[in-house]
């Protein structure tokens, strides 16, 4: 029999990779893949499991399609990836409305779940997060100008707030081979927006040659018919000369670098078992920025850290007023089950909102500075669509990553969807930036 299956995906790109392969195995089995969860046979809910909210927000999921079951839109439910690696039992045990649970090392058994649950069985298979496949053709899901590689699975970096290693399993670089077959079928397919991801992109090809291969990576990615090539994410401890000069030489790599620093208080940043100094992170910020002109940064800051006390916050706050790092992700702490940062001593979880409450308020100080700096410039758009309700085009500059860093509102005669356009930029609304097609 052929059935029809839905997907959501939760969480990140990295996860979303695990969704499209999903949809290419179910295709190949003959099953078809539905545009939306009602009246599919089966609906897929690929879970994140980083956060306590994220698990929230998956079984808030769940329950949703727990609903269209009960009112016979949907036949079974399949829950796959991170929240149900991470709580194994607790999926099938505490969730009735789940006919079947796929752990993040058995991804590639997702035809054979299809067919089990239609057969009225509760298959639960868990593989091993070590060696779990992370080849395999693609459907891809987002707009057909952009696409995501991944170049690695897992983790080694073992920072002691993160959960990611125990879901996800040790560090594996994908062979360079296999790197560029798949990137090179991603540009035939007409994406002009290629997007290198990991959990750690910085550390691709130690494991396979003991030595970092991500700049010779990126020297035959760009050799291929991409516009742009974009990295996500790279840690500031392992960003060597070699990689630097890749980045400022090649016209096709974005001029915009992620990286994730969680804190620049050397004390906690020990304690959490991340390898950099504050001294070392501002040089190193200093360097990249003198290297590459025009560098746009991002980062993530953890509010309310073990041993985060008030001196140590206001020094987080100073150093993002000081370094003005142009986009940033601000969370409280959660302290996650099974990590060592959990056991630690640290502020209650309101407080730990309210310091995240105001580290935003000084980064829109720095959004604001920056937005007013680049007024008067022409920056070149990728054109995502046009909103009716605004009467304009919006679109993103090598500045802006999809999803995360918000839009460039254009006024222009006509602009399509997937094309490149010049913009001068006149103005903000809402924090974002505002423009005309020249």
């Amino acid at each position: 029999m052929k059935y029809s299956v839905a997907f959501i995906s939760l969480g990140c790109a990295k996860n979303q990779v695990n969704c499209e392969q999903m949809m290419a195995t179910v295709t190949a089995a003959g099953h078809t893949v539905a545009a939306a969860p009602e009246g599919a046979d089966v609906a897929v809910v690929n879970t994140c499991g980083f956060l306590a909210s994220a698990c929230e927000e998956a079984i808030d999921n769940i329950l949703e399609m727990g609903a269209l079951k009960k009112a016979g839109k949907v036949q079974k439910i399949l829950v796959t990836g991170c929240m149900a690696q991470r709580y194994q039992e607790d999926v099938l045990g505490e969730l009735p409305e789940v006919d079947g649970v796929l752990g993040t090392g058995s991804y590639g058994d997702v035809a054979f779940a299809v067919d089990a649950v239609m057969a009225g069985e509760r298959p639960c298979r868990f593989g091993s997060i070590h060696t779990a496949e992370q080849e395999g053709t693609r459907v891809l899901s987002t707009p057909g100008w952009y696409a995501y590689l991944r170049i690695a699975e897992g983790c080694d970096n073992r920072c002691a707030y993160c959960v990611i290693p125990s879901l996800r399993g040790k560090y594996r670089s994908r062979p360079m081979k296999h790197l560029l077959e798949e990137a090179r079928d991603l540009a035939d397919r007409g994406v002009k927006e290629l997007i290198v991801i990991a959990q750690d992109i910085t550390r691709y090809g130690t494991d396979l040659t003991g030595t970092h291969q991500l700049a010779p990576l990126l020297r035959e990615l760009c050799k291929l018919d991409f516009h742009w090539i974009r990295l996500h994410y790279l840690y500031p401890d392992e960003i060597d000369d070699e990689l630097m000069e890749v980045i400022a030489a090649e016209p096709k790599i974005l001029k915009y670098i992620d990286l994730p620093i969680q804190h620049c208080n050397d004390r906690i940043l020990k304690a959490m078992n991340r390898r950099d100094t504050k001294a070392a992170m501002l040089s190193l910020l200093n360097k990249l920025r003198a290297r590459i002109p025009g560098l746009v940064l991002r980062t993530s800051i953890i509010a309310g850290l073990p041993l985060e006390d008030d001196a140590a916050f206001e020094e987080l706050c100073e150093f993002l007023r000081e370094t003005k790092i142009e986009r940033a992700g601000v969370f409280p702490f959660s302290p996650e089950e099974g990590t060592p940062a959990a056991k630690m001593d640290h502020v209650d979880e309101a407080e730990a909102r309210r310091r995240a409450e105001l580290l935003v308020d000084v980064q829109s100080d720095v959004i604001d500075g920056y937005n007013e700096s680049v007024l008067g410039s022409v920056r070149e758009v990728l054109c995502e669509g046009f909103d009716p309700q605004a009467q304009r085009y919006y679109g993103r500059s090598y500045a802006e990553s999809p999803d995360i860093d918000g839009r460039i509102w254009f006024d222009a005669d006509e602009a399509r969807p997937g094309e490149f356009v010049n913009v001068r930029l006149t103005g903000t609304t809402d924090g974002e930036l505002t423009g005309e097609k020249e």
